[in-house]
């Protein structure tokens, strides 16, 4: 698992503005960084079948930040150098809503993000997964319960590697 930055400061608060004000102008932001950390990471990137938000879901308020992100993420990529899914077009979506994570303990985190893989439904033709290699991404990384559990998910339906990268993780304690 990567990430681009901390979870902390300035960075913390504008992922909060995205997420839970639905300022969907830091979307963009966000979807540069990606871009340029792809760009600055050929090496992680080798490989790559498919990059693929952690979705949320269809109904979210006050809107789907994953989804805006990527999608802003596959505007900045001009050149269409990296398997990005146009905007509308998600391989990866979540029809169901789940119970949330956010500020729960970690039994709890664990539940929700076994509810949460279940969810998911890979789109389009299925044979695309079939020994894919895929980095998942997703907004904050705190106990990584939901990536794993994803991840789990997308192995089972036949992906050969899932990668994990994160706009920000935690910091670590101690």
């Amino acid at each position: 698992m990567d990430a681009v930055a901390v979870y902390s400061g300035a960075l913390r608060d504008k992922i909060h503005k995205l997420k839970y004000e639905g300022r969907r102008g830091w979307a963009i932001i966000f979807g540069r960084l990606l871009v340029g950390w792809m760009e600055s990471h050929p090496e992680q990137m080798r490989g790559v079948d498919h990059v693929v938000g952690n979705p949320t879901h269809t109904g979210r308020q006050p809107l789907q930040h994953i989804e805006a992100i990527m999608d802003a993420a596959y505007t900045e990529d001009v050149t269409r150098a990296f398997p990005l899914s146009p905007p509308g077009a998600h391989r990866l979506v979540k029809q169901t809503e789940t119970a949330r994570s956010a500020n729960r303990a970690l039994d709890e985190k664990n539940a929700a993000a076994t509810a949460h893989a279940a969810a998911l439904t890979w789109t389009g033709d299925t044979s695309d997964i079939k020994g894919a290699t895929i980095l998942l991404v997703d907004d904050v990384f705190t106990s990584g319960s939901q990536l794993q559990h994803v991840a789990l998910r997308l192995r089972a339906s036949g992906a050969a590697d899932v990668r994990g990268l994160v706009l920000a993780r935690v910091p670590w304690s101690g």
